[in-house]
């Protein structure tokens, strides 16, 4: 039996319209730019002293911890999780919910800004023939994945509303993800509706889920086309930075074969 891996992260690069903020900055340091560096370091070396009289390659990266693939931690959601009890960091999340097996939705036919219902997971699950099992991750496949790297990716993709965030968490499910921009629908169709109807409890209602069961979510994910409904596992264990909302990844599904 072998092992097939997919990569299932998105980069972090600069120029890519793939934030709605302000994206990476990464300034790049070839050999040369980098031999000053490493001779500074070494008093009486020189450049001819060094294998074809190069340096080191460095990068320096100013991003926000949501740049790229990454994991929101319960604390980006909300002060709270559980009903009362303090949201946990990224620091703090446990491994165990960072390498399970995995289960993808695909809900790349809903249209751009549509909010997934607990029926819209439930249908896609009897679909698959698959019934959930705790620690699973979900990831949902939209019609954003798709668009990685293009003007409109950020406003495109459906979202994961309150009671399809509640559906999955109430059957143990503590980590899932998305290849959208955001977990929930993107703000440009929110911003619509609610300015329809003024109903606030529509912002971010997939995220505010946390406040009741703490879960974890990965966002811009890339590539869940090439995953099948269920049989692989997912690994995407955050970068550990003390007391933050998320941490990048490079998540990967792994298959066996």
């Amino acid at each position: 039996m072998g092992r097939r891996l997919i990569d299932i992260s998105v980069p972090l690069q600069n120029d890519v319209p793939a934030d709605l903020g302000p994206g990476p900055k990464i300034s790049y340091i070839d050999h040369q730019q980098g031999l000053p560096a490493m001779l500074a370091l070494f008093p009486g070396l020189k450049a001819s002293d060094l294998p074809d009289g190069q340096g080191w390659a460095v990068e320096q990266v100013a991003l926000s911890t949501h740049n790229g693939t990454h994991l929101d931690a319960p604390w980006h959601f909300h002060p709270t999780m559980n009903r009362g009890e303090r949201a946990a960091t990224i620091d703090e999340i446990p491994l165990d919910w960072c390498f399970q097996p995995g289960v993808k939705l695909d809900f790349r036919h809903f249209d751009d800004g549509y909010v997934a219902t607990a029926a819209d997971v439930e249908a896609e699950l009897e679909r698959i023939g698959h019934e959930l099992k705790p620690l699973e991750i979900v990831v949902v496949n939209t019609s954003a994945g798709a668009k990685y790297g293009r003007p409109d990716y950020v406003p495109s993709g459906c979202g994961m509303g309150y009671e399809a965030t509640m559906y999955l968490l109430e059957r143990g499910v503590c980590l899932t993800g998305t290849d959208a921009w955001s977990w929930d629908a993107p703000f440009v169709h929110t911003a619509k509706k609610y300015a329809e109807t003024k109903n606030a409890t529509l912002i971010w209602e997939g995220h505010k889920a946390g406040r009741h069961i703490g879960y974890c979510h990965l966002e811009k994910l890339h590539n869940l086309e090439a995953l099948p409904s269920t049989g692989f596992t997912v690994a995407c264990f955050p970068v550990k930075i003390e007391r933050a909302s998320a941490g990048w990844t490079r998540a990967v599904a792994i298959l066996e074969e």
